[in-house]
C-alpha cells in the first residue's frame, strides 16, 4: 500500500514539476504564481505519503515553518543572516515581508533531505557500527545532523540560482548571492536537522527522496537553460 501511494505520488510530482518546467518557458509570470499551490500540493502528498500523522511529524513541521518564518524575517528586515534580499509578491500571502509558504518549503526541503539521509545511513548502519566503538543510534544521530545540513545546503545551491531567475526573490546591491547565505543556510539546517533526528515519527518514506530528486532537477534545469 505505502509502496502504491508512493508510486502515485511520485508521478503527481513528475507531472506537475514538468507541466511547471514546460510554463516557465512558456509564460513565467502565470506560472511562477502557481508556486505557492504546487507547494501545498507537494505537502499534501508528502502527508499522504507518511505512514503516520504522529505527533512527532507535526512538531517537526511547526518548527520548520516557524523557524523558517522567523529567520526569513529576519533576514529580510534586517539584511543579517542570509544577505539583503527582498521577496516577490507573486508567492502569496505574507507577514513582515515574508511569504507564509516559505514556512512551507523549509518544511518540505528539511524533511527530504532528513529522509534522504536517515534512509541512505540505515543501509551503512551495520558496517559503521563494525568499524567504530561507538553505539549505533548516536552514530546516525551525529550523521543524520551533519550530513543533512550538507544535503540542504546543497539543495540551496541549486535552488537559489533559479529561484532568481523565476523571481521568487531578488538580491539587493550587485546581486550576486553573498557566500555567507550559505553559512546561514548550514547553521539553521543544523537546528532543524537535530529536529528531525530526536523528534520521534516514522521516516521511511521514498516519495520524499523521489520529490527531492524531482525539485533538484527542475531547479537545476531553470538555472540551466532559462
Amino acid at each position: 500500500m505505502l509502496k502504491t501511494k508512493s508510486q502515485i505520488a511520485t508521478a503527481i510530482a513528475i507531472f506537475f514539476h514538468a507541466i511547471g518546467l514546460i510554463g516557465m518557458f512558456i509564460n513565467k509570470d502565470f506560472f511562477v504564481s502557481l508556486t505557492a499551490i504546487n507547494l501545498l500540493l507537494m505537502l499534501g502528498l508528502l502527508i499522504y505519503t507518511q505512514k503516520k500523522i504522529s505527533t512527532g511529524f507535526v512538531l517537526f513541521f511547526v518548527c520548520c515553518f516557524v523557524t523558517g518564518v522567523a529567520v526569513e524575517i529576519i533576514g529580510v528586515n534586517t539584511g543579517n543572516l542570509f544577505g539583503d534580499y527582498t521577496y516577490s509578491k507573486m508567492l502569496g500571502v505574507s507577514f513582515k515581508n515574508v511569504p507564509l509558504i516559505i514556512g512551507v518549503n523549509w518544511f518540505i526541503i528539511m524533511y527530504c533531505c532528513g529522509i534522504l539521509v536517515h534512509t541512505i545511513l540505515g543501509e551503512i548502519s551495520l558496517k559503521l557500527q563494525q568499524m567504530t566503538r561507538m553505539p549505533v543510534p548516536a552514530l546516525k544521530v551525529i550523521s543524520i545532523i551533519s550530513d543533512g545540513a550538507m544535503v540542504a545546503v546543497l539543495f540551496d545551491w541549486i535552488m537559489e540560482p533559479a529561484a532568481v531567475k523565476l523571481g521568487y526573490w531578488k538580491w539587493l546591491g550587485d546581486g550576486d548571492i553573498p557566500s555567507y547565505n550559505y553559512l546561514s543556510w548550514l547553521g539553521v539546517s543544523t537546528i532543524l536537522m537535530a529536529a528531525f533526528a530526536l523528534l520521534k515519527f516514522d521516516k521511511q518514506n521514498i516519495f520524499a527522496i523521489n520529490l527531492l530528486l524531482t525539485m533538484a532537477t527542475f531547479f537545476m534545469l531553470i538555472r540551466t537553460f532559462l
